[in-house]
């Protein structure tokens, strides 16, 4: 689980943090609290769940491989043996937090901030190959946080943290173990709205990953936000600096111009504190990505990072499976661009990758949408106004997935064409005799809809 050749924990070190009883000495190079994800040399912490226990999958652990255990009960294979795995796991990432001199940066929003911290990674693993970590997957939740951190080798240089709510309270809690020394807000909006009185409320909620800065640290908020005057309000008790970053007139860190680039990205002219001025492509296109680039600039900034090592790594940057990753699916004698945004919807991601659909040059742009979650009584309006992106993007045909879509199907009627139907193997059929080649085609949608099935058949994956 780690590029480190020392191990990354021994069961001494380990005994003593999670206050459990080592039943024999042993060393492992990873953890894990999924048994499928075991690999040879992890360790595994077997953890009691609302559906399942990990428990019952101790000897497949150690089948794949794993050289020790957290448990709750005595068995024969190495194990320290704990009263609570779940409490054991904070108290090892906490551990893991205690023992690194890292620049830790946490990252938080409703949108972009997996692909934020994948970015950031990047940059930083340029500048110190090795001695970058970060939170894999979205392993942004109260296991996902302390998870993440105790795979975090001890001589790590930098720590780059994802951190996801939905209720309040939940950051200030997982900010208290992360500690960063650089605080991350990519933006506000309504996502999981359904669980806050209001946009307001979601952005305090956004904001209490200040409430855990390091002394001397930095906040970074995103300057054209209705809510950043609430942002540095939140940040100004905790922060030793505030930086905002955008594409507006003020802001610290600012996009000053940017064109599309030859490669299908973008290239960005960039203003800095103490610098003139970067110039840079980012392989992501699509003006969120701009906005999020310079978030990321500021943050490398703020950890003294090389900010030119850095343009090259975003120039490199790898598209993310189900956020943004582009596909060019065989056609005939020809291609189409698939566009794979199937992990996460909320009406912010959904404008701005619409947008970006509307900008591709292609022969005919079709966007595959499924339902978005979480919006409580709003959830008709958000979906209703997805319509006048569509037809302001020239969106030539739409696929609209899931029940909560019939009010966009409503709204669509004279300005759009489309078909609605009830899931996932529903538009792969539909999409199949459809697409030709010269299509764009977006697929974007709350991961619950599952349309990572479409994107996987289409390129060869799982049917």
């Amino acid at each position: 689980m780690t590029a480190s050749k020392q191990p990354l924990w021994i069961s001494d070190a380990i005994a003593k943090a999670v206050d459990g009883v080592a039943n024999s000495n042993f060393a492992v190079m990873g953890v894990a609290f999924d048994s499928r994800e075991v690999g040879s040399g992890d360790l595994f912490i077997a953890m009691k769940g609302e559906s399942s226990d990990g428990h019952l999958f101790l000897d497949k652990a150690f089948a794949n491989g794993a050289a020790g255990a957290i448990s709750e009960q005595v068995i024969d294979s190495p194990h320290i043996l704990v009263e609570d795995s779940a409490v054991a796991l904070n108290r090892l990432g906490e551990a893991a937090r205690a023992r690194t001199d890292a620049q830790i940066i946490g990252v938080t929003g409703s949108a972009g901030k997996t692909g934020t911290k994948e970015a950031l990674f990047e940059c930083l693993a340029r500048i110190a190959p090795d001695k970058a970590h970060r939170s894999v997957k979205s392993y942004n939740n109260h296991v996902g946080v302390p998870l993440s951190l105790a795979r975090m080798p001890g001589d790590s240089r930098y720590g780059i943290f994802e951190m996801g709510m939905n209720h309040a309270g939940e950051l200030a809690d997982l900010t208290k173990i992360v500690r960063p020394h650089v605080a991350i807000v990519t933006t506000v909006a309504p996502a999981h709205v359904g669980h806050f009185p209001s946009l307001e409320a979601i952005a305090d909620a956004k904001g209490e990953i200040f409430s855990g800065l390091e002394p001397g640290g930095t906040a970074i908020i995103p300057y054209d936000s209705p809510y950043r005057d609430r942002l540095i309000e939140a940040a100004s008790p905790y922060a030793a600096k505030i930086v905002t970053f955008g594409l507006g007139e003020g802001a610290d860190v600012r996009a000053l111009d940017w064109v599309p680039a030859g490669n299908g990205g973008t290239l960005i002219t960039a203003r800095l504190p103490g610098q003139t001025s970067l110039c840079f492509t980012l392989s992501a296109p699509g003006e969120h990505w701009v906005a999020n680039a310079m978030a990321i600039l500021a943050a490398v900034q703020a950890v003294g990072g090389d900010l030119a090592a850095a343009g090259l790594a975003l120039a490199e940057l790898p598209g993310l499976p189900g956020r943004g990753a582009r596909h060019h699916i065989e056609m005939g004698e020809g291609t189409a661009l698939l566009i794979d945004e199937s992990y996460n919807a909320n009406p912010a991601s959904m404008a701005a990758t619409i947008g970006q659909l509307g900008r591709e040059p292609a022969e005919r742009r079709i966007a595959v949408l499924g339902a978005m979650r979480e919006l409580g009584d709003d959830s008709d309006h958000y979906h209703a106004a997805l319509a006048d992106h569509l037809a302001e993007a020239n969106v030539n045909y739409a696929l609209l997935i899931g029940e909560e879509m019939k009010i966009l199907a409503s709204a669509l009627e004279g300005r759009v064409e489309f078909a609605h139907g009830p899931d996932a193997a529903w538009a792969l059929q539909q999409l199949r005799a459809t697409m030709r080649q010269g299509d764009a085609v977006l697929i974007k949608g709350s991961n619950a809809v599952g349309l990572g099935k479409i994107v996987s058949a289409l390129t060869g994956g799982e049917t």
